[in-house]
């Protein structure tokens, strides 16, 4: 058995042949594996420092061939991997062929996809098993229409397809490059004597594989003589690995990011083995250690004695958004050593919490999040060694000019999104404590055992529907988890589906200051949660207050009354609109084209606006896919409608933007 590691260029390239055993299952990937090759693709792409990306191993053995045959081998393990790798090259190699790149496509197609010179089965560099060979041949020659065949190997095809087609500004060899010379593999090769089945059953049981740190930590204790690695184990690594158990390869990715190295979590092990040497090796773990101490308090904040400071990591915590941790990491650091005082890193954290915040009620993209705060701290440093500004002064200059809402875009937006459900409702949870605590109380509130309460019910009885009128329905869809309609209480089961007036009830007799605004609300219905909305968005407004200049431009256009639209502009492409029906139907006409599970889940969560039977809706126009929607609407609620069929998309504020023209 030889293992080597190597470029996914060397597999692929040359006269060979790969086949998949019998033994093996068909090719089972799925959307979610697919989104993270091209995510971490992706990276790489923008990436100024390109280093090896690990992909895992490909384990295969040599079969006896023909002298003048191609070279084959059995493909004991990877087949996954590398099944997902060639359909992403035939992707590329048909782009290039439509942008008449057609050198590239050829390349592509001769020295990685097939072998040219050779006929029927030897000609494919890949043989799959019998179930995925006619759907991985047809796409391989470019022959079949694989619409018309729904399996995984055509899905694959069809999802990174619609990445490239969403991303105009890709470059075709770029992408080819990064995946023949950046990807790289642990090849082991198997000799005459291996149990091919065996080795399948062994690499595939139940023992969980190497992780990154297991790699680093193999790599940093063959640096060390032996005579010292057990003290040194005993006195670094294992406490390390104790405090942080399986956080341990993502803080040594996040220590990396600090330093302004942004690295996928696959490429730590060869950045670190080209980076440490045996010199080197004793001292930076000494500083992993005292760093991943550091780490452990920001996952459990609990550990800060400090009891303000330890109040705001949690805080930003419960934010969820981890590319800042490496910013964190080098303030906690500061603090640590005196650079920053008790008083700044507080304010610090203010910051990094309000800009978090408004970023994500505005749907402000989190993908650049890290190079951000990657190199964050060291440039704030660099600055102000060169002017007069603090700390605090220059961090604020830098994350005004990084996508930062200004109050307008934060105000509208608060009004109406969507702030329940998933990982919002955390969010949300931290919204509303962070109300209840502007009232200032002279003791302290507990939060411990309240829960978010929905004042319109999350379900509808009858009593309800015809309570919030003739249009209960548009009301639910559009107002149900926004921010006027939500509070907190500790007797969410006892309220659930209860009328207001009962509702109304228990909530006067609540201790908290939220609560007391019910005491003189006689009604419930769409204007009065709109009212409370408002009041509270003014008090959002100075609890989250705008710290970057004003003359900033405005990242969103979210006040629609009163104009007429001109430009719809989604996923960077360019659609003339006349009125805010076009809008409302060329936005669900492309996310049921490039989404299409994703809008099931939009009709799924809408059923007031799209419809499979047209009699459900009261006027409509029907989509392309067959759907139906709604379009009796004004436009301002079919652009918070548009906003968070995006947002259920999972897509951001800057892949849906529209042009008006102002009336007023």
């Amino acid at each position: 058995m030889q293992a080597s590691e190597t470029k996914l260029q060397e597999i692929i390239e040359g006269t060979k042949q790969y086949v998949i055993p019998l033994f093996q299952r068909s090719y089972s990937w799925e959307k979610s594996h697919w989104e993270l090759l091209w995510e971490d693709i992706i990276e790489l792409y923008y990436s100024d420092n390109l280093y090896p990306h690990f992909m895992g191993s490909i384990v295969t053995m040599q079969t006896e061939s023909l002298p003048e045959g191609v070279t084959k081998f059995l493909l004991i393990d990877g087949q996954q991997r590398l099944t997902t790798i060639f359909i992403l090259l035939a992707v590329l190699r048909d782009k290039a062929t439509s942008l008449d790149s057609l050198q590239l496509a050829a390349e592509i197609n001769d020295r990685f996809l097939v072998n040219a010179y050779s006929k029927e089965s030897d000609y494919f560099k890949l043989n799959p098993t019998q179930v995925d060979r006619k759907s991985f041949y047809n796409i391989v020659k470019r022959e079949s229409n694989i619409d018309k065949n729904i399996n995984n190997i055509n899905d694959c095809y069809l999802f990174f397809e619609k990445k490239i087609k969403q991303r105009k500004d890709l470059e075709i060899q770029k992408i080819k490059n990064i995946i023949c010379n950046s990807l790289i593999v642990v090849r082991i090769l198997l000799g005459k004597d291996d149990n091919p089945y065996l080795v399948f059953e062994s690499l595939n049981a139940k023992g969980k594989p190497l992780t990154q740190a297991d790699l680093i930590r193999n790599y940093f204790f063959m640096q060390i003589n032996g005579d010292e690695q057990d003290l040194i184990y005993r006195q670094y690594w294992l406490p390390m690995q104790r405090l942080l158990g399986e956080n341990l390869t993502d803080f040594i990715r996040h220590y990396l990011t600090k330093n302004g190295v942004i690295i996928n979590q696959n490429e730590i092990y060869f950045y670190l083995k080209n980076k440490v040497n045996r010199a080197q090796t004793l001292s930076y773990l000494k500083d992993l250690f005292r760093f991943s101490k550091y780490y452990a308090i920001i996952l459990n904040p609990n550990l800060e004695e400090n009891l303000l400071i330890r109040k705001y990591l949690y805080r930003l915590k419960r934010l969820d958004i981890k590319t800042v941790y490496p910013f964190i990491l080098n303030c906690y650091h500061g603090w640590k050593t005196n650079f920053i005082n008790e008083e700044e890193l507080i304010n610090i954290f203010k910051i990094i919490e309000n800009y978090l915040l408004r970023r994500f009620i505005c749907n402000v993209q989190t993908r650049g999040l890290n190079r951000i705060f990657a190199t964050l701290y060291s440039q704030i440093r660099k600055e102000i060694n060169l002017s007069s500004r603090t700390f605090l002064q220059q961090l604020k200059l830098s994350l005004q000019n990084q996508n930062y809402p200004q109050d307008d875009d934060f105000k509208t937006r608060l009004m109406e999104v969507k702030l329940y459900g998933g990982n919002r409702s955390e969010k949300a949870k931290l919204i509303l404590e962070s109300l209840e605590e502007s009232f200032e109380h002279k003791e302290k509130v507990s939060f411990d055992n309240l829960t978010i309460e929905h004042i319109m019910p999350q379900t509808l009885s009858d009593w309800w529907k015809n309570y919030l009128g003739e249009d209960s329905d548009i009301t639910y869809n559009l107002l149900i988890h926004s921010l006027g309609n939500l509070t907190l209480t500790a007797y969410n089961s006892e309220l659930s589906n209860d009328t207001f007036i009962n509702k109304q009830k228990a909530l006067k007799e609540s201790h908290l200051e939220l609560n007391k605004y019910f005491t003189t609300v006689n009604y419930w219905q769409r204007e009065d949660i709109e009212k409370r909305a408002r009041l509270l968005v003014e008090k959002c407004l100075k609890i989250w207050s705008y710290f970057g200049d004003k003359s900033q431009p405005v990242l969103i256009k979210s006040n629609v009354t009163g104009t007429i639209p001109k430009i719809l502009r989604i996923f960077g492409e360019e659609y003339s609109v006349k009125s805010w029906r076009d809008v409302l139907e060329t936005t669900l006409n492309i996310l049921a084209d490039s989404e299409p599970e994703k809008f099931k889940e939009i009709m799924e969560q809408f059923p007031r606006f799209l419809a499979w039977d047209e009699k459900d809706l009261r006027c409509n126009r029907q989509l392309k896919n067959g759907a139906f929607v709604e379009v009796q609407l004004s436009s301002k609620d079919i652009y918070s409608f548009c906003q968070k069929a995006m947002e259920t998309a999972d897509l951001s504020s800057e892949d849906w933007i529209v042009e008006t023209i102002d009336l007023s």
